[in-house]
């Protein structure tokens, strides 16, 4: 900070520090205000002009450096001057003196915290940049948000001074008319109906200013649309996925009209390439590795024969037997209307459906949902399009098995396709350019599944960046980068599970003009609405979450918020989101892992139950993982929860209900658990925190009280 910001900073906080010190801040009371009235009121009657440059001067004086008292200056002005001349004075001497203080803050400290911070104010810069007189209206618009607050961290912003002077005293009149009209009130020193009503009036802004600013936003992002005179649907659901079908169901549940295009497969990739078959593979899969460990069952040996092919069509069996429950047929029954087609929105309350045949269809919508899921992420590396690249989408046309398969990525994803490829006999190759697979997980939970996996025969390389993909005399060669040399990885066939990203293309998103965020899913507020307020998305589409459960759950509010948002809107509900990898063994957490504690600085305690003394584990030759559970300190508040182990995606529920019902370990661990199950775990886990928290001193004297009863009196 040069001499010359250091110097203005010095001499507002001395003027500060004066009007402290010789006791300005007393006047600036409603006390005071009442027992000078009669006085100030007969000298504003004497000198009009001069009372009101003066009172003029010191309202701007006391806003430009950031001093309180300016709620009660604004009173005074409308019991001195009554309403029209207070408003006038008010209005334009605290946008005088806002601006004031916004220019100090901009010269004295924008340069300094923009050079520390500037990368974790960039979304700022660029929000205040696109919609900067918006966003200071919204603020101005809600008397709630600290008035000094404002004018400080703006001129942190690149708003252009101009812009911030007229939409500070537009966003400020309708609060000052009300604040200046009780002024006015309290100059009669009695409580009327009027003072009622304009303190009523001030209890009930941030709502009124809210719906205001709604409307607003919506009447210009709405502009160069023209409304339907009627809908043809109450809603419009685009993509029949879990988040799709849940929303339907809710909309036809509570008697909506309402219409679900899918333009493929009904069930989405949950259905059809990504949950069910998927588990159903992980399923034989883990039947061949249970045989081959049958001595350790007490046996001498159990041959399995089997055909690759076999397996792949028991995957399409067991997806065909969960179809009906997504099908076209159950959802019409339910009383929604299924169309199989294209999607694309062509305004923001119509949609475009083309049939196979390339009829189409145009119908209108109140709301729209959109659910269009995700897509697998294939990276371009050069080479990569002569691969003839699988993905889990296109991994389930297989019916030979993979010799040597390379399994790019170590991702949950990549992890259970890798573990149950070489449980089939493929020799697998598993490349994940980060230091461990599992990133997201603890490291130890990492390295106990990279050691099961190694065991098991696959080929682990962590560190391993892909460079590029050879193609040489019908040998099909990964280079990659490792520790700073060139690794080469020969393989037959190549699997990409490097994640999924959303669909945002091809159903007119960018004719709308509907934002994609940085991690490229549709943009939505916390009530899963787009830029236009009456188009929601959810699901895979809209993140933060590619769950086929939290899809679902975001689905309720999209669809309740579409139907029933005129009268109340639901934010998205993110508090506690579960999830797992069934890898075996499987690895499910809810809530924060050490890592990110850690890293977010968050204080907890450890407690950490090892699933290998478990009873019903080693009975099962399943005694493997554990149970790792983050506390507050000093408390049984669960902060988060981690299971590796037998059925941990199934474990993991009494910790969500823990963390979802507010309910800690001493009552996880005060439940009866049946014995034996591998639920106990999670009893167990309670009592290493119970172990730790035992009251040493009352032990002592309860010791010392044992000691004395076995003495003969």
């Amino acid at each position: 900070m040069n001499k010359s910001r250091l110097a203005v900073v010095l001499a507002i906080a001395g003027l500060a520090a004066a009007f402290f010190a010789l006791g300005g801040h007393r006047y600036l009371s409603v006390e005071e205000l009442r027992s000078h009235l009669a006085a100030i009121q007969e000298y504003r009657q004497s000198h009009p002009w001069e009372a009101g440059a003066a009172f003029f001067a010191v309202y701007v004086a006391v806003t430009g450096l950031s001093l309180p008292g300016a709620a009660v200056m604004t009173l005074a002005a409308g019991a001195i001057f009554g309403l029209l001349r207070g408003v006038v004075i008010v209005s334009f001497a605290s946008t005088i003196g806002a601006t004031l203080a916004f220019l100090a803050s901009r010269f004295a400290l924008r340069d300094w915290v923009q050079a520390r911070f500037g990368d974790m104010l960039k979304p700022v810069n660029e929000g205040i940049a696109k919609e900067g007189a918006f966003y200071l209206f919204a603020l101005r618009l809600v008397p709630a948000f600290p008035f000094v607050a404002v004018n400080l961290l703006m001129g942190l912003t690149p708003i252009r001074v101009w812009t911030y002077a007229w939409v500070s005293q537009a966003g400020m009149l309708a609060a000052t008319v009300a604040f200046v009209y009780a002024g006015t009130q309290l100059g009669e020193f009695r409580v009327s109906a009027g003072l009622l009503a304009a303190f009523a009036l001030l209890g009930f802004f941030p709502l009124i200013a809210k719906r205001v600013l709604e409307a607003a936003k919506a009447r210009r992002v709405y502009a160069r649309w023209t409304r339907p005179a009627a809908f043809d649907r109450n809603l419009i659901v685009i993509g029949a996925g879990s988040a799709g079908l849940v929303a339907a169901y809710i909309a036809a549940a509570v008697k909506a009209k309402v219409t679900l295009v899918e333009k493929h497969r009904m069930g989405g990739d949950c259905l059809n390439t990504g949950c069910v078959p998927s588990k159903a593979l992980l399923r034989s899969a883990k039947f061949l590795a249970q045989a081959r460990n049958a001595r350790a069952l007490g046996m001498k040996a159990a041959n399995v024969e089997f055909d690759f092919a076999d397996i792949m069509e028991r995957v399409r069996r067991v997806v065909r037997s969960i179809e009906p429950h997504d099908s076209v047929e159950r959802y019409t029954g339910l009383g929604v209307e299924c169309l199989m087609g294209e999607a694309k929105l062509t305004s923001p309350w119509a949609v475009e459906i083309t049939a196979a045949d390339g009829a189409k269809r145009a119908l209108t919508a109140r709301s729209i949902v959109i659910a269009a899921g995700a897509r697998p992420f294939v990276p371009p590396i050069p080479g990569i399009e002569k691969m003839d690249c699988l993905t889990s989408d296109t991994v389930w046309g297989l019916r030979e098995l993979p010799r040597r398969l390379v399994v790019l990525g170590g991702g949950p994803i990549g992890s259970e396709l890798a573990q149950a490829f070489a449980r089939l006999g493929s020799r697998v190759t598993q490349v994940e350019m980060l230091p461990r697979i599992l990133p997201r997980e603890d490291p130890e939970v990492s390295e106990m599944l990279r050691r099961k996996f190694v065991a098991e025969g696959i080929d682990v390389l962590v560190g391993h960046k892909a460079k590029e993909f050879l193609l040489e005399d019908g040998r099909k060669t990964l280079l990659c980068e490792h520790a700073g040399r060139e690794a080469r990885i020969e393989f037959d066939t190549l699997l990409c599970a490097l994640g999924r990203v959303a669909s945002t293309a091809g159903y007119g998103l960018e004719e709308l003009g509907i934002p994609v965020s940085r991690a490229r899913t549709v943009e939505t507020n916390e009530y899963l609405q787009t830029r236009f307020p009456n188009i929601y998305a959810c699901g895979d589409v809209a993140g933060p979450y590619q769950f086929t459960h939290t899809a679902a759950h975001q689905a309720w509010y999209a669809s309740v918020n579409a139907l029933f948002g005129s009268v109340w809107k639901f934010r998205a509900d993110y508090s506690v989101i579960p999830w797992a990898t069934f890898t075996d063994p499987e690895v499910a957490r809810v809530g924060l892992s050490e890592t990110e504690a850690k890293e977010r600085n968050i204080p907890f305690e450890v407690s950490v139950y090892g699933i290998d003394e478990l009873d019903r584990a080693i009975a099962d030759e399943a005694a493997q993982g554990m149970v790792k559970v983050l506390t507050v300190p000093g408390k049984d508040r669960i902060l988060g929860a981690t299971i590796v182990g037998e059925h941990a995606g199934d474990l993991i529920a009494e910790y969500v209900a823990a963390m979802r019902h507010g309910f800690g370990m001493n009552r996880i661990l005060g439940t009866i658990h049946i014995y034996p199950t591998l639920a106990e775990a999670n009893k167990y886990a309670a009592g290493v925190w119970k172990k730790a928290h035992a009251p040493q001193g009352l032990l002592r004297m309860i010791e010392a009280f044992h000691g004395w009863m076995r003495r003969d009196r």
